[in-house]
C-alpha cells in the first residue's frame, strides 16, 4: 500500500458525502472560511457544489458517476490515471475500498479506513515537522482546528508549497499532489489535515482530530 492511497481513498470519501447530502458542502466551507485562502492564486479552484448537481437529477445518473473516473479522480487529486487505478485495485485487495452495488463506482470502506488511519497509519507513514519554510498550514493550524487547539510552538506545521501564505516547519504531505487536492475541495482539506494531526500531533491533538475525523467522514 501506498501514502497516495489514503488520499484517494479520502476523496472517494468527500465525494460520496457530497453525493448523498449536497448541504455536506455548505457544511465543508465552514472549515475554509469566507474569504480564507492560504495560498497565492487569481483562479481559486475548489469545487463548487452547483458544478457537482448542475442540475436536479437522478443522484446515481450518468453524472455522478462520472465523478469517479479515473480521469476525474486524476483531475481532483493529482494522482495520475494510471496510479489512481492501481491504488483502487491495492485498496480493494484489502478491504479498504469496494464497488458500489448498485452504481459499480468505487467506495470506501470508511470505518476500516478510518480505523487504519487512527491506529497504523502514523507509524507506516510517519509525519515530523522539519525546516522552516513556505506553505499551507495543516494539522492544527488549519481551519478546521485552529479554534480548538493552541500552538505551543513558535512554528505552525505546513505543507511546503511555493504559493502558501504561510510560514512554518514543514510536514512532508502523505503523497506530493496533496496541496493541489486541498485547494481544489475544502473537504479534502479537512480530511487531510486532521490527518496530519494525528499523524505528527500530541495526544490531546491526536485525540481531538480522532473524534472530528470519525465526523467528517461520517463513522459511527
Amino acid at each position: 500500500m501506498k501514502s497516495q492511497d489514503i488520499v484517494l481513498l479520502l476523496k472517494l470519501v468527500a465525494l460520496s458525502k457530497l453525493e448523498l447530502d449536497p448541504e455536506a458542502g455548505s457544511n465543508a466551507s465552514r472549515t475554509w472560511p469566507l474569504d480564507w485562502q492560504d495560498w497565492e492564486d487569481a483562479h481559486p479552484q475548489q469545487t463548487e457544489i452547483d458544478d457537482f448537481f448542475p442540475a436536479k437529477q437522478d443522484p446515481f445518473s450518468e453524472y455522478i458517476a462520472s465523478r469517479y473516473t479515473a480521469r476525474h479522480l486524476e483531475q481532483e487529486t493529482g494522482i495520475s490515471k494510471s496510479q489512481v487505478n492501481l491504488a483502487l485495485n491495492r485498496c480493494m485487495d484489502v478491504g479498504l475500498a469496494k464497488k458500489d452495488r448498485r452504481t459499480g463506482v468505487p467506495r470506501a470502506n470508511t470505518r476500516a479506513l478510518y480505523d487504519f488511519i487512527v491506529y497504523g497509519l502514523k507509524y507506516i507513514f510517519p509525519g515530523r515537522p522539519g525546516e522552516v519554510t513556505r506553505g499551507i498550514a495543516t494539522a492544527f493550524a488549519a481551519p478546521v482546528l485552529n479554534e480548538k487547539l493552541m500552538s505551543a510552538g513558535e512554528w505552525v506545521p505546513v505543507w511546503p508549497d511555493a504559493r502558501g501564505n504561510t510560514k512554518g516547519q514543514a510536514v512532508e504531505p502523505l503523497c506530493k499532489s496533496v496541496p493541489y487536492a486541498v485547494r481544489k475541495d475544502p473537504e479534502m482539506y479537512a480530511l487531510l489535515a486532521l490527518v496530519d494531526a494525528i499523524r505528527i500531533g500530541q495526544p490531546r491533538e491526536a485525540n481531538l482530530a480522532c473524534e472530528l475525523l470519525k465526523k467528517h467522514m461520517g463513522v459511527r
